[in-house]
C-alpha cells in the first residue's frame, strides 16, 4: 500500500506511474451483474437481509461447489459477507482464544497475521521455496502443531506466487488433526490446470471466497465462508452483532455472477493468460529467475537478489526512477526478501510500457 500511496503521490504530480502493484482486476463489472444491481435498486431492495445471506444467493453458492467441485454444500453451512475479510476475522474469531496459534506460509498473504492479532492470536509462520516449487512440507506443518493450535491456512492459487498446491498436499493437509482454512478467493482464474477445492478432501475445512478477483467485483465488497456446521450458529451472532448483514444490492449482483457471468470469466480468464505469458516472457528476457511459473491468480513473483539484497528498496527506487509499481517480497514475510511481484491486473498496452520501463532502469543501473 505504501508503493500504491506514493504513486499516487507522483501521479498527483502530473507523472505517469504503470500500476503492477495492485492486485485489483481492470476490467469492470459483467454486464449482467451491474444489470442486477440497477433492477435491485428499481425493485427497492435496499434493506437488511438474512445475517446469513439472502436464501436464494446461499443456494446459487452450493450449486457452483457442486458444478464446480461436485462437492454438496447445504445452504445452512454458508454465511455471506461484505468481502472475504470479514470472513477471515470471524472465522478466527470462532477458532481463537487469546494466545493461541495460527499456521501460514511465508511468504504468504500479508493481511492474514493482522486477522489473526486481531482476533487475539498468534501467527506462525513456515517457509515455503520456489527450490519446492513453493508447495508446503505437511510434515514440517504438522511438526508444528501443539495444543494451542487451532487452524492452517491454505492459499491456492497462492498470492504472491500464483501457485497451486498439488492435490497430494491438499490432501496431507486434510489429514492434519486442526482445521484448514482454505482461501479460495483466486479459484477460476487458473491457466492449464484446474485449482481444487479443500471440501473435496475434508468436510474439516472453513472455504473463504468471494466475487472481487473472479468477478472483479472488488468495490461491490462481496464474499462468504463455507462452514462446518457445528461451527455456524456462533459465525451467525458474530456476524449478527459486527456487521448485521451483507449490502442487499452486492447480494443481488453475486447470484447474478454466479448464475450469468460464465462466458464473461471465461473472456477474461483468456486476457489474463495472454497478459501473464507476456509478462513472464519479458521478464524472463531481463534476467529475473522464474523457476516457477504461476498457475493461476494474475501475479508473476519473480527472484530479484541479483538487483538487490533490500526488496523494500529496490521497489521504491523501481517506481521512483522507472515509474513502474511493483510490490516488495517482504511484504509477504521475511521468507520473500530478495523477490519482487508484479501484477498483471493491467492491460497488455500498460504492461508492455512497463516492462520497456523496466528495462531501461535495468540497463542504466548496469545489472
Amino acid at each position: 500500500m505504501e508503493i500504491l500511496e506514493k504513486a499516487q503521490e507522483m501521479q498527483k504530480k502530473g507523472i505517469d506511474v504503470v500500476h503492477l502493484e495492485v492486485g485489483e482486476p481492470d476490467f469492470e463489472l459483467p454486464e449482467c451483474v451491474a444489470n442486477a444491481v440497477h433492477k435491485a435498486v428499481d425493485d427497492g431492495h435496499t434493506h437488511y437481509t438474512h445475517s446469513l445471506g439472502m436464501p436464494q444467493l446461499r443456494a446459487a453458492i452450493c450449486n457452483y461447489y457442486k458444478q464446480q467441485y461436485h462437492v454438496l454444500v447445504e445452504p445452512e453451512q454458508v454465511l455471506v459477507t461484505s468481502g472475504s475479510s470479514p470472513a477471515i476475522l470471524l472465522v478466527l474469531m470462532v477458532l481463537l482464544n487469546a494466545g493461541d496459534e495460527i499456521l501460514m506460509s511465508d511468504p504468504g498473504y500479508a493481511c492474514y497475521d493482522s486477522f489473526v492479532q486481531s482476533a487475539g492470536g498468534v501467527s506462525k509462520k513456515f517457509n515455503i521455496y520456489e527450490s519446492d516449487g513453493y508447495q508446503i512440507n505437511v510434515s514440517a506443518v504438522q511438526q508444528m502443531i501443539n495444543q494451542r493450535t487451532r487452524g492452517v491456512f491454505v492459499n491456492s492459487p497462492m498470492n504472491p506466487t500464483g501457485v497451486l498446491q498439488s492435490p497430494e498436499v491438499l490432501k496431507q493437509l486434510a489429514e492434519l488433526p486442526v482445521p484448514v482454512i482454505s482461501d479460495e478467493i483466486y479459484h477460476g482464474l487458473t491457466y492449464g490446470c484446474t485449482a481444487r477445492s479443500m471440501l473435496e478432501f475434508t468436510d474439516n475445512a472453513f472455504i473463504l471466497n468471494g466475487f472481487s478477483k473472479l468477478f472483479a467485483m472488488t468495490g461491490l465488497r462481496l464474499g462468504y465462508v463455507i462452514a462446518p456446521k457445528k461451527y455456524m450458529r456462533a459465525l451467525q451472532i458474530l456476524h449478527q452483532n459486527l456487521f448485521i448483514s451483507a449490502c442487499s444490492l452486492s447480494q443481488y449482483a453475486g447470484i447474478a455472477a454466479l448464475t450469468q457471468a460464465s462466458n464473461d470469466v471465461e473472456n477474461r480468464r483468456k486476457i489474463y493468460d495472454a497478459r501473464r505469458i507476456y509478462l513472464i516472457e519479458r521478464l524472463r528476457g531481463m534476467g529475473f529467475s522464474i523457476e516457477i511459473p504461476p498457475q493461476g491468480a494474475f501475479y508473476v513473483y519473480v527472484n530479484a537478489q541479483h538487483m538487490a539484497s533490500d526488496s523494500y528498496k529496490l521497489a521504491f527506487d523501481i517506481l521512483e526512477k522507472a515509474h513502474v509499481g511493483v510490490t516488495p517480497g517482504v511484504d509477504f514475510g521475511s521468507n520473500g526478501e530478495g523477490y519482487l511481484r508484479f501484477s498483471y491486473a493491467n492491460s497488455i498496452e500498460n504492461i508492455e510500457k512497463g516492462m520497456n520501463r523496466l528495462q531501461q532502469y535495468i540497463i542504466s543501473k548496469g545489472l
